[in-house]
């Protein structure tokens, strides 16, 4: 997508930006969570761990959507999205698994004008 110098700016922009928005610094984790929650489209004042973990995995679904690894399959009664894996996740060390994430948040922040 994009070589790692290019990518590492991008991912400091984005960082500053979302310092300015909440207040501190988010690790991958919460900006997995923030996405998961605008993907669900309803903020609830309180989520179970378990529900913070299916935000997450909402999150990396949707981000790698483009990338033809997921599809949005359905919404639940609850509105809750549900997505199926179309192929195989790449074999990836971890340097390279966190540089295509962190490409796939880009992507996604780009395209929501955020």
């Amino acid at each position: 997508m994009f070589n790692n110098d290019d990518l590492q700016v991008r991912w400091w922009t984005l960082e500053a930006k979302l310092v300015e928005r909440f207040g501190k610094k988010p690790d991958m984790e919460t900006i997995l969570f923030l996405i998961g929650i605008q993907e669900l489209g309803t903020v609830a004042e309180r989520f179970t761990k378990e529900q913070k973990q299916d935000l997450m995995h909402i999150a990396v679904c949707k981000l790698l959507v483009p990338s033809g690894y997921y599809e949005l399959t359905a919404t639940d009664p609850d509105g809750w999205p549900h997505y199926k894996q179309l192929k195989p996740m790449p074999d990836l060390n971890p340097f390279e698994q966190e540089a295509f994430l962190k490409d796939h948040v880009l992507l996604y922040f780009e395209e929501n004008g955020i």
